[in-house]
């Protein structure tokens, strides 16, 4: 028996590197996707109105993006507000 196939999008891919501990940069996005650069600011631009997009300055002066799920964020707010 066969086991049904994923669809793995550029999207969910994004998503999955901009979920991980250090976040991504968008010339590491732009190499991943094989997106134009103005392509991964206008996606980053969406998943900012959909949940929690930071960023931070790496070293050499990268800028480095991380989402975080609306819900977990939430949850730290909550966690804060309380102390």
């Amino acid at each position: 028996m066969r086991k049904p196939k994923t669809k793995s999008t550029k999207s969910a891919a994004v998503i999955r590197m901009l979920s991980r501990d250090r976040g991504a940069s968008i010339a590491e996005i732009v190499r991943a996707t094989e997106w134009k650069v103005h392509s991964v600011r206008a996606f980053l631009t969406g998943v900012r109105k959909t949940g929690t997009l930071s960023k931070e300055q790496r070293q050499y002066g990268a800028t480095s993006y991380h989402y975080a799920e609306p819900s977990a964020a939430c949850a730290e707010v909550g966690a804060e507000s309380s102390q």
